[in-house]
């Protein structure tokens, strides 16, 4: 069998197939998290520090070619200065729990139907007395 016939077949596995639609999906989903991050949550949180834009709250280390105060990351990076970015730290740090806590729930759910899945069907009732005698009757009178 030659590399290229075992490679075919290893793509085309079900479980090879499912791990591509997941990584294509986990990116879509990083990026609407990213935007609930940086457009929804972390706007209210900036204001309540004082600042409009929390993705700009940086402390600058050592200064670049032009002295600062720089308006922005971007600013201070242009300039070649060496920033401490707590900001955008700390929104991915958040989209980072954002993403955890998801695929936590979705991994719970699915063992939750696995547990459901797997848990054997309950045995029928043994029938009463009764019934076991009148099939004996039955199959006697059947003879």
């Amino acid at each position: 069998m030659s590399m290229l016939t075992e490679f075919k077949e290893f793509a085309m596995k079900g479980s090879v197939v499912d791990l591509a639609v997941g990584v294509v999906i986990g990116a879509a989903f990083g990026r609407i998290v990213d935007s609930l991050v940086k457009d929804v949550i972390m706007p209210p949180i900036g204001l309540l520090l004082g600042q409009v834009d929390f993705s700009n709250l940086f402390v600058v280390l050592k200064s670049g070619a032009q002295a600062g105060p720089y308006a922005s990351v971007d600013a201070a990076s242009k300039a070649g200065a060496v920033t401490l970015n707590i900001g955008l730290f700390i929104n991915t740090l958040i989209s980072f729990l954002i993403v955890a806590w998801a695929i936590f729930i979705v991994i719970k759910a699915m063992n939750r139907l696995k547990r459901q899945q797997a848990a054997p069907p309950p045995a029928p009732a043994e029938p009463p007395e009764e019934v076991k005698l009148l099939r004996e009757i039955r199959d006697a009178l059947k003879k």
